[in-house]
């Protein structure tokens, strides 16, 4: 699909949110359906919901590490099968297909949480594993329509206005959700258990009804194959070979390639943040009151903040636009060190909502821009497996340093060092020389039709 032009008047408001086309506001609706998910099911609710009560018959410390295990092999399934699927999908020219199919997975295994009572913990790890699979492969070929429906002028926009809706899209539902688990008896239930259950349930109907305009408005982009590809070639086969092609030929993405590597460095230290914050919190002696109203607080306050790194990219560029957010995070670590108050952590809160959303949007406007498009599912499963992995080695460092000075604000401020190194690495990515590479690529393909071989 081709890009609009770029309008010549001067732009409106929706233009300057980059949400100014039905398509471009269908692409960041699936950032508002799949929110749900992370806020309510994966970060909210069912991490104390398998502790109280699927796992809850488990001997001491086993419902902790099983959880703990669950999170792992859902990483390790999508490392193992997301590459592949992208390549397939980008031969076939399916991107749309596999999104909804993996989305389906995502949003079936979801509302069958509702299923898990007192003791199925089993049942729960299989069930969070499907979901979690189906949500980060169908948000990877959903990333890889952006470069397809996006203008250069626009991805930044576009990317962020996303990240936007997700953080309001999220909020609105973990509201809800957290108010019929405080107060069942508004809602017709029995207790609080049951208000978690039927809380997986909104989730999955969330994700579909939000999902819709995606499939409707947002074309699937002309299939294109390489100069030794023909229609005839299996699809798995396909698959394969592009990948093994793409991993052996890494050096011809270079600019791409030194992006991830630096990505995977400061999105550790913001994943890092963001599981970390409420132990921190806790540590320090952060009432559960005002952790949880920070985290309802950060899913709010992002919304503008998040527009507004897109409209700044517009002026400094994606690249600046991420140092500003790094900068802002070696503050916010920083600072971290001193907070022994509500308020100070609930202005801690604040200021990561400010930087968060921003940044990652960028990253991903950044990256969308300097991959081939013919390629972008295939690329984008690469760029998702490095997000999913990030958030490893901080809470390692974290932990270790906590252990070593016998608490954990120095291991806080030790995140700082992602950071750094993130933005030094950026330092050494040329985005010019990455876009030429790309449109290299894409000019050594060619579109075919179905009828064509």
């Amino acid at each position: 699909m081709t890009p609009a032009p770029a309008q010549a008047s001067s732009p409106g408001l929706l233009e300057k949110l980059g949400l100014h086309r039905k398509d471009l506001r269908a692409w960041a609706m699936y950032d508002w359906a799949n929110s749900a998910f992370v806020t309510t099911v994966s970060t909210a609710l069912l991490p104390i919901y398998y502790l109280r009560s699927a796992g809850v018959d488990l001997p001491d410390g086993r419902a902790v590490s099983y959880w703990a295990y669950t999170q792992s092999l859902a990483l390790l399934l999508v490392a193992l099968i997301a590459p592949v699927l992208g390549a397939m999908a980008d031969f076939m020219g399916a991107k749309k297909r596999f999104l909804g199919t993996f989305m389906a997975l995502g949003i079936v295994a979801t509302a069958a949480l509702y299923l898990v009572q007192r003791g199925d913990w089993l049942l729960a790890s299989g069930l969070f594993i499907a979901a979690s699979l189906g949500l980060t492969a169908s948000i990877a070929f959903a990333d890889s329509l952006l470069p397809h429906i996006a203008t250069q002028d626009e991805v930044d926009r576009v990317s962020t206005a996303g990240y936007a809706l997700g953080y309001l899209g999220g909020g609105v539902l973990l509201v809800v959700n957290l108010l019929m688990v405080t107060r069942p008896g508004l809602f017709g239930l029995a207790d609080a258990a049951m208000a978690t259950r039927v809380s997986f349930l909104t989730v999955a109907v969330w994700w579909l009804l939000f999902s819709l305009p995606l499939f409707r408005r947002v074309a699937e982009p002309p299939r294109r194959l390489e100069s030794d590809e023909t229609l005839r070639l299996n699809p798995v086969r396909a698959g394969f070979q592009r990948l093994g092609e793409t991993m052996g030929e890494l050096r011809r993405y270079r600019q791409a390639f030194k992006f991830l590597l630096a990505y995977w460095l400061f999105i550790d230290g913001i994943h890092s943040v963001q599981k970390l914050a409420a132990v921190y919190g806790l540590e320090i002696g952060i009432p559960d009151g005002a952790l949880l109203g920070a985290l309802v607080l950060a899913q709010f306050v992002g919304i503008p903040f998040t527009f507004a790194f897109g409209i700044l990219a517009r002026r400094i560029g994606p690249k600046k636009g991420i140092y500003v957010g790094l900068v802002g995070y070696t503050i916010i670590t920083t600072c971290a060190y001193f907070v022994s108050q509500s308020w100070q952590f609930w202005a801690l809160a604040f200021a990561v909502a400010m930087v968060q959303g921003g940044t990652q949007g960028l990253s991903r406007s950044l990256y969308a821009s300097m991959i081939p498009r013919s390629k972008s599912s295939e690329f984008f499963s690469f760029f998702s497996i490095f997000e999913k992995f990030a958030g490893i080695v901080g809470p390692a460092l974290f932990g270790y340093v906590a252990a070593v000075t016998g608490g954990g604000r120095l291991g806080i401020v030790a995140l700082v060092v992602f950071f750094l190194l993130g933005m030094a690495l950026l330092t050494r990515v040329d985005v010019d020389e990455g876009r030429r590479e790309a449109a290299a690529e894409d000019a050594s393909t060619h579109v075919v039709s179905a009828g064509s071989d």
